[in-house]
């Protein structure tokens, strides 16, 4: 099966990279691999219908893009060739299997490193991390909506919730999170395929986790509030800096009150509380 590769150049690299990133990820394209000037998007040859880029102008970066036809090849292979681990301070490791175990952590999640958002390496997936260690997780309810690779929703487990939800609208991401919660453990976390109409049907959380682009918090940000017991708390992230007021004052319209905000380089994460 061949790929084509969409090569972008994308002038500032950051974070005009990032942005278009999660514009075209609807588009059908399987994986993202950055590079010095840019990133490049790949898609199943097969899949592959004209796709207008057009429509996608921007103030703050501008972007070329070429397309190139790739025969196959291992792409998990590939993905091994590059994978790195990451760490959260002292309090966590995220690896692959291929990696050995570092004893100085006290937690490790076990990830294949497939075409999946989510491995970690992203500013935004180890601020939320971070985040997580400072509350109090024990016997909660708990819901990761855009999981990726599962990453949140394990950590979740991992600090004794015991009832966890992962969701994603992408079909790799469904499977590859569902294999990574078998691989941690955690095969009683759920996962299921949709957006945030599927949580209609279901009951209140003590915890919402959404690191997901800021178009989407601020679409869905009224449901997740629905869905949000009173005292519960919202982590929101991947967006930028610039965004938390925008996005504070959208929560404010939905019961939900900012209690902080930090940020790594220029992505932020904001905790909100129901009340």
């Amino acid at each position: 099966m061949a790929y084509l590769a969409y090569n972008f150049t994308v002038t500032p690299t950051q974070p005009g990279s990032e942005i278009l990133i999660a514009l075209i990820s609807d588009f059908g394209f399987d994986t993202f691999d950055y590079t010095s000037n840019g990133f490049t998007a790949f898609i199943k040859e097969e899949d592959h219908a004209e796709i207008n880029f057009g429509m996608l102008k921007f103030d703050d970066f501008s972007y070329t893009y070429a397309i190139e036809r790739i025969e196959d090849k291992n792409w998990n292979a590939e993905w091994e060739k590059n994978f790195e681990p990451v760490f959260v301070d002292d309090l966590l490791a995220i690896r692959a299997p291929f990696h050995a175990k570092d004893k100085e952590f006290a937690h490790e999640i076990i990830i294949t490193p497939k075409m999946s958002f989510g491995t970690g390496h992203h500013e935004t997936t180890r601020l939320m991390c971070k985040e997580m260690f400072n509350m109090d997780f024990r016997y909660k309810r708990v819901l990761d909506m855009g999981c990726g690779t599962g990453i949140l929703a394990i950590l979740a487990h991992f600090l004794k919730a015991n009832d966890v939800l992962g969701i994603d609208i992408d079909e790799w991401s469904v499977e590859n999170s569902i294999e990574n919660c078998k691989e941690n453990n955690c095969s009683d976390i759920k996962i299921k395929k949709g957006n945030a109409s599927l949580l209609n049907d279901e009951k209140p959380f003590d915890v919402i986790l959404a690191n997901i682009n800021k178009n989407i918090l601020k679409a869905d940000i009224a449901i997740y509030s629905q869905k949000l017991i009173f005292g519960g708390r919202l982590l929101l992230s991947g967006f930028f800096t610039t965004d938390v007021a925008e996005l504070t004052e959208v929560a404010l319209k939905n019961q939900l009150y900012f209690k902080h905000s930090f940020n790594d380089k220029e992505w932020a994460i904001m905790v909100l509380e129901k009340r």
